[in-house]
C-alpha cells in the first residue's frame, strides 16, 4: 500500500528536477531544495495547496541558501507557478521548515547579481569590478539600500560602467537581463551618479587637504 505522503514525493520529486536541470543548478542545489520540500510535505504543509508551489519555493529557498545567482522570476517561467502561489509557500518554509533544518534563507545581494548580469550582458570583468566599484563609492556614501531591489541596483551600476566605453549596453538590454523596468533602472542609475559622485568629491578633498598639509610652511 503506497502511502499519501510516497506519491506526493513521486510527483514532486521528477518536477523539482526538472526546474534545477533547466537552471542549470549544481547538485547541491538541488539536493538542498529535496531535503526542504521533504521537511514541508511530512509537516503536511502541502496539503491542500498546490505541490508545483511548494516545489519551486524549496528550490528558490535553496538557491537563497547557498547565494546562488538566479531569480525568482526565472523560477516561475520555468515552474509555470504563480508568484503569488511560491510566495506563500516561500513564507511557510522560511518559517516552519528552514529553523528545524538550521539553515539560514539569506537575502539576494548586489555584488552576485552585478558578476551575473554582466556575464549575461557578456561584458568584461573590467567593467563588471567598475561597476562593483561604484557600488562601493554609492555605499560610502551613505546611499539608502533599503527597500530598493538589489537586481535594479546591480543593474545600474553596470549600465553605468558600460555606459560611454565599446561595451555600452541600451537601457533596454539591461533591464531586460536584471527583470526590472527602464524607469526603475534610469531611477537606480540617478542615485547611484549622485552617491558615487559624492564619494568621488571628497576623496579629492581629502587628497587636496593631504597635500595642503604636506608643503612646507614659510618663515
Amino acid at each position: 500500500m503506497i502511502s499519501s505522503l510516497e506519491r506526493n514525493y513521486w510527483e514532486a520529486k521528477p518536477f523539482l528536477a526538472r526546474i534545477a536541470r533547466r537552471l542549470a543548478l549544481p547538485d547541491f542545489v538541488q539536493e538542498t531544495a529535496w531535503k526542504i520540500y521533504k521537511v514541508a510535505a511530512r509537516k503536511k504543509l502541502t496539503m491542500g495547496r498546490s505541490i508545483e508551489g511548494f516545489v519551486a519555493a524549496s528550490l528558490y529557498a535553496a538557491i537563497r541558501i547557498h547565494e546562488f545567482p538566479r531569480l525568482l522570476e526565472e523560477i516561475t517561467e520555468i515552474s509555470l507557478v504563480s508568484l503569488r502561489n511560491i510566495h506563500k509557500s516561500l513564507a511557510l518554509i522560511v518559517r516552519a521548515v528552514l529553523p528545524e533544518l538550521n539553515l539560514s534563507y539569506k537575502p539576494l545581494h548586489e555584488v552576485i547579481l552585478i558578476y551575473r548580469f554582466g556575464n549575461d550582458l557578456k561584458l568584461s570583468m573590467r567593467v563588471q569590478q567598475a561597476a562593483k566599484g561604484l557600488l562601493t563609492q554609492a555605499k560610502r556614501s551613505g546611499m539608502n539600500r533599503i527597500g530598493k531591489d538589489p537586481r535594479g541596483i546591480a543593474g545600474a551600476v553596470l549600465y553605468l560602467a558600460a555606459k560611454g566605453t565599446e561595451e555600452q549596453r541600451t537601457q533596454s538590454a539591461v533591464a531586460s537581463v536584471a527583470h526590472v523596468t527602464e524607469v526603475t533602472l534610469r531611477t537606480r542609475a540617478k542615485q547611484i551618479n549622485k552617491y558615487s559622485n559624492k564619494t568621488l568629491r571628497l576623496q579629492s578633498a581629502l587628497q587636496a587637504q593631504a597635500q595642503a598639509q604636506s608643503q612646507p610652511k614659510l618663515p
